[in-house]
C-alpha cells in the first residue's frame, strides 16, 4: 500500500537512477492545500504502483500558486510502466477534486554531486530552495557544479544554515537543478546577503551560464511504499 511519511527524502539514496521533478500551477494557497489533500487521498486509496518507485514528495511553493513534485525512480523504464498502467487514473481523480490544474512539465535528471548533510546533523529543513541554472550549448555543467561546491566549502560560516545541497543534471543537457535544504528562511536570506567571495564571483561569471531562477518551497506531502 501507499503510506504517508513526515520525513524529508534522502536524495543520495544509491538506488535512485532516475530522479524526476515537475511543477503544477494551481492558482491560490487554498487550491494548493486542496491539491495536496487530493493527492494524498488518491494515492492512499491505491496500492503502491511500482517497485521501481522509491518515494514521491510534494512541496508547496511560497508563491501560493505552485506545487513541486519530486519522484525517486530506480529507472526510467519503471516510470514509463507507471505512466502506461497507473498514472491517468490518479490524475483523473485529482482533477475531479481540483479542476483546472496546469501541469507545466516533467524534468528528467541524474544526480551529479551533493553537499551532503554532516554526520550527526539532525536538523529538520525549514525551507527547500530549488534553483535552476540554464546553460548554453556546449557548456560544462559538471565543472560549474564543482566550482559551486568548492565555494561552499571555502565559506562555511556563510553557509552555516545550509543542511545539504543536491545538484542534478538534466538529461536534455540544458540545465542544472539544485535542491537545497536550509535550516530556515532567515538562514537562507543571511547567506544571500553575505559578502561575495572570490569563489562565488567565479561561479556568478562562469562562461556559458544563460540565467537562473529559484523558488522557495515547504515539504507538504511524502508518500512511500507501506
Amino acid at each position: 500500500m501507499s503510506r504517508r511519511t513526515e520525513q524529508h527524502p534522502d536524495l543520495t539514496d544509491p538506488r535512485i537512477g532516475a530522479p524526476f521533478f515537475s511543477t503544477w500551477r494551481v492558482g491560490t494557497p487554498e487550491r494548493q492545500r486542496q491539491t495536496v489533500d487530493a493527492i494524498g487521498r488518491t494515492w492512499e486509496r491505491r496500492p503502491w504502483p511500482a517497485g521501481d518507485l522509491l518515494g514521491y514528495h510534494v512541496y508547496a511553493g511560497d508563491d501560493g500558486t505552485t506545487l513541486m513534485h519530486y519522484s525517486q525512480w530506480s529507472s526510467e523504464q519503471g516510470y514509463e510502466g507507471f505512466v502506461k498502467a497507473h498514472r491517468q487514473e490518479r490524475v483523473d481523480e485529482i482533477d475531479t477534486h481540483v479542476p483546472g490544474i496546469e501541469r507545466v512539465g516533467l524534468g528528467r535528471y541524474r544526480r551529479y554531486r551533493s553537499r551532503e548533510r554532516a554526520v550527526g546533523d539532525v536538523r529538520v529543513p525549514g525551507l527547500i530552495v530549488a534553483v535552476r541554472v540554464d546553460f548554453e550549448a556546449g557548456e560544462r555543467r559538471a565543472e560549474w557544479v564543482d566550482l559551486v561546491l568548492r565555494g561552499v566549502a571555502e565559506d562555511p560560516e556563510g553557509h552555516a544554515g545550509l543542511i545539504s545541497a543536491h545538484f542534478h543534471l538534466s538529461t536534455d543537457g540544458g540545465h542544472v537543478l539544485n535542491y537545497a535544504e536550509w535550516e530556515s528562511d532567515r538562514a537562507y536570506d543571511e547567506s544571500l546577503a553575505a559578502p561575495v567571495t572570490d569563489a562565488w564571483e567565479r561561479v556568478r561569471t562562469y562562461p556559458g551560464v544563460k540565467g537562473s531562477s529559484g523558488s522557495r518551497y515547504r515539504h507538504a506531502l511524502g508518500l512511500v511504499p507501506g
